[in-house]
């Protein structure tokens, strides 16, 4: 329960109270009932979460949502947005992990698995991929990795508990074979992969990308291989 500074703290059986400063778009009414934003929480969050934790909480803020799923056409929020909120707080508890947090976000993670395996892949020394990645540039609505390297042509998938559904397996396999029958190296990671910190999936993904093919215009020297 949080008051403002010049009210005293909750004291109450049950009830955590602390004195926090606020400006107004701060605060959410909710059936009447004052809380905090959805960014200003993940910023109180900061005293108690790993700097991983506040990415994957932060990429859900800025993610771009589905209009077909969600009943919403905007982000909760932009880094932008989340970096002004990180100015005008610079003294709050947590705000150094804050900062080092918005530095690692990224728009297009679909879950925290995802969020977690692309900060798993960076401090394995792997470049940073690429997110919701198209099979083909010119087709948004087409099948998609959720990270990847084009110019690998590397698909990388995490598939969490929705995707052992009959109809999501199905859905799954024939988006996996769409990639693979245009020369992709498809990968798929699960939950047994999360919980061991992503370390197989690290080893795989090394692997891919020392086999996987390089496009050609890349391998010409008309591209970059970043």
């Amino acid at each position: 329960m949080s008051k403002p500074h010049s009210l005293p703290e909750v004291r109450r059986r049950g009830v955590i109270g602390h004195s926090v400063l606020t400006s107004e778009d701060e605060v959410e009414f909710v059936d009447g009932i004052r809380i905090s934003s959805r960014s200003r929480t993940w910023l109180d969050m900061a005293r108690r979460l790993s700097e991983s934790e506040l990415v994957c909480m932060g990429d859900e803020l800025i993610r771009l949502p589905r209009p077909e799923f969600e009943d919403r056409a905007g982000p909760f929020d932009t880094l932008e947005g989340l970096r002004r909120l990180v100015a005008r707080h610079p003294n709050l508890q947590g705000v150094v992990r804050a900062r080092a947090a918005l530095e690692r976000m990224r728009v297009g993670a679909d879950s925290a698995p995802e969020s977690l395996l692309r900060l798993a892949m960076e401090d394995a020394g792997l470049p940073e991929p690429q997110l919701q990645v198209p099979l083909r540039e010119d087709q948004t609505n087409g099948p998609t990795a959720d990270l990847g390297y084009r110019h690998r042509r590397l698909a990388i998938q995490y598939d969490g508990g929705h995707h052992l559904l009959e109809p999501q397996i199905f859905s799954d396999r024939r988006r996996d074979r769409a990639f693979e029958a245009a020369g992709w190296t498809v990968v798929v990671f699960g939950k047994k992969d999360l919980a061991d910190g992503f370390g197989r999936a690290i080893r795989l993904i090394k692997r891919a990308m020392r086999t996987s093919r390089l496009d050609h215009p890349v391998a010409s020297g008309f591209v970059n291989d970043v």
